[in-house]
């Protein structure tokens, strides 16, 4: 299949289940078995195509997402260039890295601080979740510790984060392989603003709620809203009518339904009419850079994580799962730009707890430093991809490789 987005041509390969979808695998692990026995094929006979036609760029160099390391095994079929691109920050790469190296054994017993090179002590809490907890999804730890399993064999090493952001943990890995950072990995208009038209990540069928979101955020003052993405809809509910604070709230389509309908009422008849806009979907890029932004609450997803840096965001986070609780453990002791919340014995974030995060991070001690620190790391994204900067100058530096490379 071909699909052409702006200057982007776009072709794609086969997982297997082209004709029912992911849902037609029986398990996680059939699914992953099929997309590399059908993806290696259908990649090999792409590039091969693709260097044999008149009309196509022949192919120089293949840019992989880690967590399909057997495309470098096709790409050295064919002698390219192949560099792995990593999702996840330099931290939580290299606990798993230990742990394919045997340095790390799971489980890990309770009550153990694991230390790793370029990084801080960590409880086992704060490790990604699939090696804290290894029993909850086994099939999601071996995909993410394989990753490694031919990363020598790469020729570059690439990463969405950027020199100043983790300096300890990058000049460790950098003597392992040709590592380079080039991020924040968002569009330049957020940045840099040095290529015009780049303002998103690409085609959006939400849009209806783009101007609905945008014209609501436009009517509060500056800094007085909180913006939650997260799905436990109770105790968060009756947090938000109880603080004093704007807020817009993204919901899941799914979970709409859990949310009280004397919940809506509320926040349309609170002092300061339309105090909350509860909507299955925001532009979360422009909402992150809107003045009238406060704070976020989030689960500390990467790219959640490396998007309020980027725009100067204090967090409030609530990491559950995968590599959360180590970026919140980042956002909270290394780069003071957010508060974790306490859960109960349960699991559950309590009311009264997210009502004092939020007041301490909105208006408190500890809020104005994390304010004034986000201003910092924006500070510093911006300059790292700006021209001659530490992402600016890696891409660069991959780019004329890539080209002396393929002469």
């Amino acid at each position: 299949m071909k699909i052409e987005i702006g200057p982007l041509n776009i072709k794609t390969i086969s997982d297997g289940y082209d004709d029912v979808g992911r849902s037609g695998a029986g398990s996680a692990e059939e699914y992953l078995e099929r997309f590399e026995t059908f993806g290696s094929k259908t990649l090999t006979d792409l590039i091969q195509r693709l260097q044999i036609s008149d009309d196509e760029i022949p192919v120089s160099c293949v840019v992989y997402v880690s967590f399909v390391p057997w495309v470098l095994d096709v790409t050295r079929k064919f002698s390219l260039i192949g560099a792995v691109f990593f999702t996840q920050s330099l931290a939580v790469t290299s606990i798993y890295y230990y742990i394919y190296r045997g340095q790390l054994k799971v489980p890990v017993p309770d009550g153990e601080v694991i230390s790793i090179p370029g990084l801080p002590l960590f409880d086992v809490k704060e490790l990604p979740s699939f090696v804290s907890d290894e029993k909850s999804f086994p099939h999601f730890l071996r995909l993410l510790v394989n990753k490694f399993s031919n990363i020598d064999k790469a020729d570059w090493v690439l990463f969405n984060t950027f020199d100043e952001l983790e300096p300890e943990v990058l000049n460790w890995m950098a003597k392992l392989w040709r590592v380079r950072t080039i991020g924040p990995t968002i569009p330049s208009m957020y940045l840099d603003k040095r290529t015009e038209g780049d303002n998103d990540y690409g085609l959006n069928i939400f849009d209806t709620k783009r101007a609905e979101c945008m014209d609501w955020l436009n009517a509060k003052k500056d800094s007085s809203v909180i913006y939650i993405s997260m799905e436990q809809i109770e105790e968060v509910a009756w947090a938000l009518l109880s603080c004093d604070y704007n807020f817009l709230w993204v919901v899941r389509q799914a979970e709409e339904n859990k949310i009280h309908s004397s919940f809506r009422k509320d926040i349309s008849t609170a002092p300061g009419s339309e105090k909350g806009l509860v909507i299955t979907w925001c532009p979360q890029l422009e909402v992150l850079a809107h003045p009238a932004l406060g704070c976020f609450v989030t689960h500390c997803g990467w790219n959640s994580t490396m998007e309020s840096l980027s725009l100067g965001v204090p967090m409030i986070s609530f990491p559950q799962w995968s590599d959360r609780p180590t970026n919140a453990k980042s956002v909270e002791d290394l780069w003071k730009v957010g508060i974790r919340v306490e859960v109960d014995e349960d699991g559950i974030l309590r009311k009264k707890e997210l009502e004092l995060c939020i007041k301490e991070a909105m208006e408190g001690e500890k809020g104005r430093e994390m304010k004034k620190n986000a201003n910092k790391w924006k500070e510093l994204a911006v300059q790292a991809v700006s021209e001659c900067g530490s992402s600016d100058k890696n891409v660069d530096q991959f780019l004329e490789a890539v080209k002396s490379e393929t002469k």
